[in-house]
């Protein structure tokens, strides 16, 4: 593949043509070799004022499930704020930041949604960056939302699974899916998808394990760290790389009776816990805001990765942007690169969508260059 490629030389730009050698079409040569599980879901967006979060009982940085106490809610962020719509669920959101980076036709995402506008809202936003979907359709069921609360540089989300609710292991073992499912040599299952069906989870990892292939998973929240343990722990021995953020590390150690807050010591903790395939070892990556990024394997010195500093007059929106980290580690993960590339990749995408409104990333599309390494995507 030819890419422009600038390298810095005695302080002077030189500008020549590298024929580079992707290991993603070395290793794979076929289309479509990400796989995505997750509840996709529009997001009903709004910049509100801490009354909001006092009047539905939220705080200003988390994830929960909503209760019918919660329900008014999206009415209320459509009709008394400037609310926008947009793809959502976390899964979604990290397929298309791996597209984002990846080659045309290397991504495919399942979920269920509903027979709606709002379904058809978000092919379009997928269509639009290259992001294959294969939806279950409920047509009794609407599409799933999420309302997202903006109080200053924080995001509150509260989801409503609805038809996302509904997805079933009949539809990834359906042939044309599981085909999919055959092709696919990385696949990638957002935390949220524990409240739905953990039996498709499990199908994903076992194939993944019995056919050497790599399997990721995301922590996605605190509260399913602490209410959904008995699935998490269902499909923790097929992790290959784990994600999360600080705050679902603590929770996930007081789930699990760890008696440490050190991020580090979780990371170094769960890589070490036992595999259903030991062809490769467990990777755990934990980012911190906008603190540095904790990578933790077993029997190897854990590293901390720095994150450059953003002015606060460049935030924009928080929204989506550990989907996006998670998004552009898998794409550098799927061609093949370093772990450093991986996660210098993913805090550059994420930097990226914090300047964007929503969990999106900007157009026409900007290219990653590895300080390292000099790798280009365009």
């Amino acid at each position: 593949m030819n890419v422009d490629v600038v390298a810095a030389i005695t302080g002077s730009c030189v500008h020549y043509r590298l024929e580079l050698l992707d290991p993603y079409h070395k290793m794979s040569g076929k289309e479509y070799v990400l796989f995505g599980l997750g509840n996709p879901l529009l997001d009903i967006q709004a910049n509100t004022g801490t009354d909001v979060l006092e009047k539905y009982g939220l705080k200003a940085n988390d994830a929960i499930l909503a209760e019918d106490k919660h329900k008014p809610i999206y009415d209320e962020l459509m009709t008394k704020y400037d609310a926008k719509f947009l793809a959502g669920g976390a899964a979604q959101n990290a397929m298309r930041g791996a597209q984002y980076v990846l080659p045309p036709k290397s991504t495919v995402y399942v979920g269920c949604v509903g027979k709606d506008k709002f379904a058809e809202q978000l092919h379009a936003a997928n269509e639009r960056e290259g992001l294959r979907t294969e939806y279950l359709v409920d047509e009794s069921t609407p599409t799933g939302k999420c309302g997202v609360v903006i109080t200053g540089n924080n995001r509150s989300l509260v989801t409503d699974l609805a038809a996302a609710n509904n997805y079933k292991l009949e539809h990834l073992k359906s042939p044309e899916i599981w085909k999919l499912v055959e092709n696919a040599e990385f696949f990638y299952v957002g935390g949220f998808h524990l409240t739905v069906c953990v039996d498709a989870i499990k199908a994903l990892g076992e194939h993944a394990a019995e056919t050497n292939k790599t399997f990721v998973m995301n922590l996605s929240a605190p509260f399913l760290c602490q209410f959904f343990k008995d699935g998490m722990d269902a499909v923790t021995p097929y992790w290959d790389y784990i994600l999360g953020n600080e705050s679902e590390a603590a929770a996930w150690a007081e789930a699990h009776g760890l008696e440490t807050t050190s991020v580090q010591e979780i990371a170094e903790h769960i890589a070490a816990l036992p595999k259903a395939n030991n062809k490769r070892e467990r990777t755990v990556v934990f980012t911190q805001g906008a603190e540095s990024v904790i990578v933790a394997r077993p029997g190897k010195e854990t590293v901390v990765y720095p994150v450059p500093k953003l002015s606060d007059d460049e935030i924009v929106d928080t929204n989506g942007a550990g989907d996006a980290f998670a998004g552009a580690f898998l794409g550098m993960l799927v061609k093949g690169e370093s772990l450093e590339t991986c996660v210098e990749a993913g805090t550059w995408l994420a930097q990226l969508a914090i300047k964007e409104v929503g969990p999106s990333f900007p157009y026409p599309k900007h290219g990653f260059m590895s300080s390292k390494a000099g790798i280009v995507t365009k």
